[in-house]
């Protein structure tokens, strides 16, 4: 990771960084150059100092023997009382990933209280083994405390992967994990796959969407990924459990958190579209607000949940948590019907596993339609009153 650094004794105070600087990242305080947050580590000011003053400091990762790091771990989050169901997804990736590599086996870890249940049934899903970090200590989430016995568990099983849900829990702790380790990591991968030299190839969308990066971690282990919820196929639950459960101790370096459980506040349950087995998503082809009632009134009668791109929840015509998009939640619906929705990257790449998607968009050329199983080229306001007034019909 590069840093900027400030030798104070060459420092003239003559401002051409503060001038230079196109993010704010370096002002002026006593005479003397200090770096800002805005700091980007571009370097502009590195190459602007005539005093040489200000240096950027590189620091490279070694290389290691990657025979030497082996199998694919994957974080089985717990809660509530159950494993996550974003850990049964990435088991079941995670076999996928096997079948590149010949030899290599599906692990995981578990850190939390009462925790036995879960690690049996996790072995339900073709995990062969599963590292457990059961104490009293772990009833809550501590960042420190969790990073502290996955990194325990990384360092004794040498993973060549370490797939981590793109859950609350799951984002504050895998990059803590990654700079333990002064690895990669890439966060909301959409797609992933394994090479025959166990390099992972980590796909996902960048430059807001414009395009589908290929980012690889070919030096250091492990390759660090994080994926949402409802983004891979969880696989079918097994009748014979098959594996074994290994109890760990609490690493010292657990008992070392200065972090202090106040008081808890539970939240209470919420619906959310990520569950929902059918879903109408309006967009920007929607001239009002009101609008959205016919969206609601086609979901209520199908049975299903309503939800709403990026620009609608800009408008602040919906809440956020009906979003579907990368900055949203990602859907896995049985059927799926999108009506004035163009079909942006961000949008598609967070439904385009649902198993029936229907399209309404009057322009022919919309990009949603190479994702759409079936396409409806029409104005959504014929084909949405339309499709309400029959199903009225077919309930009468």
């Amino acid at each position: 990771m590069a840093q900027i650094a400030v030798m104070e004794r060459r420092c003239t105070g003559c401002g051409l960084c503060v001038k230079n600087c196109p993010f704010g990242g370096i002002e002026l305080k006593s005479g003397r150059a200090e770096l800002t947050a805005g700091c980007r580590v571009c370097g502009i000011c590195v190459k602007n100092c005539p005093e040489k003053a200000i240096l950027k400091l590189e620091t490279t990762a070694k290389s290691v023997d990657k025979s030497k790091w082996r199998d694919i771990l994957v974080f089985a989050e717990v809660s509530g009382g159950h494993v996550h169901p974003v850990a049964l997804e990435l088991a079941g990736k995670a076999q996928e990933l096997c079948k590149s590599v010949p030899g290599y086996k599906v692990r995981a870890v578990m850190v939390g209280s009462g925790v036995e249940a879960c690690a049996q049934e996790l072995l339900h899903y073709g995990v062969s083994e599963v590292a457990v970090y059961d104490d009293p200590e772990l009833a809550y989430f501590r960042a420190d405390v969790y990073a502290a016995c996955v990194e325990d568990a990384i360092r004794t099983m040498r993973p060549a992967v370490v797939l981590v849900g793109a859950t609350s829990l799951g984002r504050s702790l895998a990059p803590r994990l990654a700079t333990r380790f002064h690895t990669g990591l890439t966060a909301d991968c959409t797609r992933l796959e394994l090479r025959e030299n166990s390099d992972l190839v980590q796909i996902r969308p960048a430059f807001g969407g414009n395009i589908m990066a290929q980012i690889v971690t070919t030096r250091t282990r492990p390759q660090f990924a994080t994926v949402r919820y409802k983004v891979m196929q969880a696989p079918e639950r097994r009748e014979q459990a098959e594996g074994e459960i290994v109890h760990r101790v609490l690493p010292k370096a657990a008992s070392a958190s200065r972090v202090t459980l106040v008081s808890t506040q539970p939240i209470p349950p919420k619906k959310s579209i990520s569950d929902a087995e059918i879903l109408v998503a309006g967009g920007r082809g929607l001239r009002r607000e009101s609008d959205l009632d016919m969206i609601r009134e086609l979901a209520a009668l199908l049975g299903g949940d309503w939800a709403v791109t990026r620009p609608l929840v800009e408008k602040g015509w919906a809440p956020a948590d009906r979003q579907i998009g990368l900055s949203g939640r990602t859907v896995r619906p049985k059927l799926i019907i999108t009506c004035g929705v163009s079909g942006a990257i961000q949008f598609t790449s967070c439904m385009n596993a649902s198993e029936r998607i229907v399209s309404i968009n009057q322009d022919a050329d919309a990009p949603i339609f190479d994702t759409a199983h079936v396409a409806i080229v029409d104005d959504l306001y014929r084909v949405v009153p339309e499709l309400v007034r029959r199903l009225k019909e077919a309930r009468a």
